[in-house]
């Protein structure tokens, strides 16, 4: 009895196994068109007395309880790791950032930030993963600056399920949601780390984005990022300008400010847009090279307000974590004097602490303020 009972269960775990614990099958589940339709939907019910995987959702017959929490099955712990199990110790980076650091108590590292905590929501996109823990962003009912409402948040709401070709299968210009939200933009023009081989992020490894980041980005968020925004300093469609080269180039960390070289300048926590970039490229930007939205935030989400790649609230990185007991975002300098990596860009810093117009009430909100 115990076997024959068993064996429902064990042929589950071979159908997860087959999906997502085999490398040389597993590119060919997404990328090359689309996946084992049993690998996430379940036929009939219980499928001739194969088990849900937890707990399923009629709509859609998935065999999780939401698209993200079928997702997270094989992408939580392996394939990208996106989901940690201890946002004190996350997964190697893979460029887009963790999802486990959603779970966070308090992102605020300011001086005053045990009084004034900033809840892990902050912390980035927040999928909704109800068998995850995690639910939809409690601030906003719709994406800062657009209207794409936050009660669809998924891993679905930007990738295809089913594969497209596109750079991590984000969606094109076309309708989504079955029918609900338009993507006016199409994807970008990138390449990322392999998610089974490709190792972390470092400077010779990490993801290369050449075109077309932040009008994706747009598509939810609407065009703050372009010329037509006024009050917004990052344009994404202008080139950098020389003297951002000029530092970005010859900056070496605080230590060494000016021994950097221009074949060698590449930061892949400070990266930008050009067509001539590649996963393993080193070299700095030059006059075809443009800021994104991605130079300064993660896809995902990371331990720092907005997603940021630093934390705004600290003046040296090895203050990160101090005060609210997250993650400390590693220092790519390694050095107790280093300061915020604003100075990759910027000589002396940012011009100002508090770059944005204080009226600008959806920056305000885009950055916990």
């Amino acid at each position: 009895m115990k076997t024959a009972t068993r064996e429902p269960y064990r042929a589950a775990l071979l159908i997860v196994a087959l999906v997502c614990g085999a490398p040389e099958a597993s590119p060919a589940f997404h990328e090359g068109g689309v996946a084992n339709c049993d690998g996430c939907h379940v036929m009939h019910g219980t499928e001739d007395g194969f088990p849900l995987l937890s707990g399923a959702t009629s709509e859609w017959s998935l065999r999780e309880a939401s698209p993200s929490d079928v997702c997270l099955v094989c992408h939580a712990d392996s394939f990208g790791a996106v989901l940690g199990s201890n946002p004190l110790a996350p997964p190697p980076e893979l460029g887009g950032g963790n999802f486990v650091f959603l779970l966070e108590d308090n992102l605020n590292d300011s001086v005053d930030g045990q009084l004034n905590p900033i809840p892990g929501d902050a912390a980035g996109h927040n999928i909704v993963a109800p068998a995850h823990n995690l639910t939809a962003d409690s601030r906003y009912t719709e994406a800062p600056g657009g209207t794409f409402l936050t009660s669809e948040m998924g891993c679905t709401a930007c990738h295809d399920p089913h594969g497209n070709g596109n750079f991590r299968m984000l969606y094109g210009e076309q309708i989504v949601f079955g029918g609900l939200y338009a993507f006016a933009a199409p994807p970008p023009d990138a390449e990322g780390i392999d998610l089974h081989s490709g190792g972390a992020e470092s400077e010779g490894n990490h993801t290369a984005y050449r075109a077309g980041m932040s009008d994706w980005c747009g598509n939810c968020h609407g065009r703050y990022h372009d010329q037509s925004f006024s009050g917004f300093e990052h344009k994404s469609d202008e080139s950098l300008e020389t003297e951002h080269i000029s530092q970005y180039n010859s900056y070496n960390g605080d230590a060494d400010p000016a021994g950097g070289l221009p074949s060698s300048a590449y930061l892949p926590e400070v990266p930008f847009e050009d067509e001539a970039v590649t996963i393993d490229s080193r070299s700095g930007p030059s006059n075809t090279s443009s800021v994104m939205c991605l130079s300064c935030h993660r896809a995902h989400a990371s331990s720092a307000p907005s997603s940021l790649r630093w934390d705004p609230n600290v003046s040296l990185l090895e203050q990160d974590g101090t005060v609210s007991g997250s993650y400390p975002i590693p220092d790519p300098y390694d050095s107790p004097a280093q300061g915020t990596l604003c100075t990759k860009c910027h000589q002396g810093g940012p011009p100002s602490l508090d770059p944005f117009d204080a009226g600008d009430s959806f920056l305000d909100a885009l950055f916990g303020r």
